[in-house]
C-alpha cells in the first residue's frame, strides 16, 4: 500500500482504535496535548532534535515537505520552540502538523490557523536561536523514539507513531473496530442497551475463574 493510501485510509480512524487493534504502538507521553481543535493529524515524522534552542527547527520547516508532521524533541523544556509564524508556514506548506515535545507558543492565534499543533507544553518565552543541532535521525519525543519517515497520527485522545508496515498490517482491524463501534453506537441511539452488545457476562466469569479473555463486541 503506498503512502497516500495509507493515510486516507488513517485519516477517519481514531488514535484509540488504532491501539486497539496493536496495544503494542508507540503512544506519546499523555502530557503532550494538542494545543489546537484541528482535525486528526496524519503525516510522515520530520524529526529535529533542539534543547531549547528553535533554529534548527526553523530550518527543519524550511526543509518540511507537505505531508510532514514536524516531530520536534526540546527535551521538555519550557522555552517555547514554535508559535504563530511556525504554525502558519507549516499551514502555508501543506504540512501536516507540529508535535513540539516541549514548548509553544502565541496559543490563542494557533487556534485559528487550522493546522493540528500538539506540545507539552504552552509558554510565552521563546528559546534562542544560536546552536545548530540535529535533524532527520531518530529523536525521543514524548517518551517514544520517532524515526525520520514513521507514521504520526494524532487526535484528541493524543499522539500515536509506528512504522508504515505496522499500520499497514493493523488497519484494517481498526477499521472493523470503528465500524463495529458506529453500528453499536447508533443502535444506543435508537435506546438498545451497551450490555446486548458486549460478551460482558462470559467474560467476567472467564476472568474469574483465570481463564483466557477479550472482552469483545458483538456483531
Amino acid at each position: 500500500m503506498d503512502l497516500d493510501e495509507l493515510v486516507r485510509r488513517l485519516a477517519p480512524l481514531d488514535t484509540a482504535c488504532l491501539c486497539d487493534a496493536d496495544a503494542g504502538l508507540r503512544v506519546l507521553d499523555p502530557a503532550v496535548r494538542p494545543v489546537t481543535d484541528a482535525p486528526t493529524m496524519v503525516g510522515t515524522a520530520f524529526t529535529v532534535a533542539c534543547g531549547a534552542d528553535f533554529l534548527q527547527v526553523l530550518k527543519a520547516l524550511q526543509e518540511a515537505r507537505a505531508g510532514d508532521v514536524l516531530v520536534v524533541d526540546a527535551g521538555g523544556g519550557h522555552r517555547a520552540v514554535a508559535g504563530e509564524l511556525f504554525a502558519t508556514e507549516a499551514a502555508r506548506k501543506r504540512m501536516a502538523g507540529i508535535v513540539v515535545d516541549g514548548a509553544v507558543r502565541d496559543s490563542r492565534s494557533v487556534r485559528g490557523i487550522g493546522l493540528p499543533v500538539y506540545a507539552r507544553h504552552v509558554h510565552p518565552r521563546a528559546g534562542g536561536s544560536a546552536a545548530v543541532s540535529s535533524q532527520q535521525l531518530p529523536v525521543r519525543c514524548g517518551g517514544v523514539l520517532v524515526h525520520p519517515g514513521d507514521v504520526v497520527v494524532g487526535d484528541a485522545d493524543g499522539v500515536v507513531v509506528a512504522a508504515h508496515g505496522e499500520l499497514e498490517r493493523i488497519l484494517p482491524v481498526a477499521e472493523r473496530i470503528q465500524a463495529a463501534e458506529a453500528a453499536v453506537l447508533e443502535r444506543m441511539a435508537a435506546g438498545e442497551s451497551l450490555f446486548g452488545h458486549l460478551n460482558l457476562d462470559e467474560h467476567y466469569d472467564r476472568v474469574g475463574r483465570g481463564e483466557p479473555s477479550t472482552l469483545r463486541l458483538l456483531g
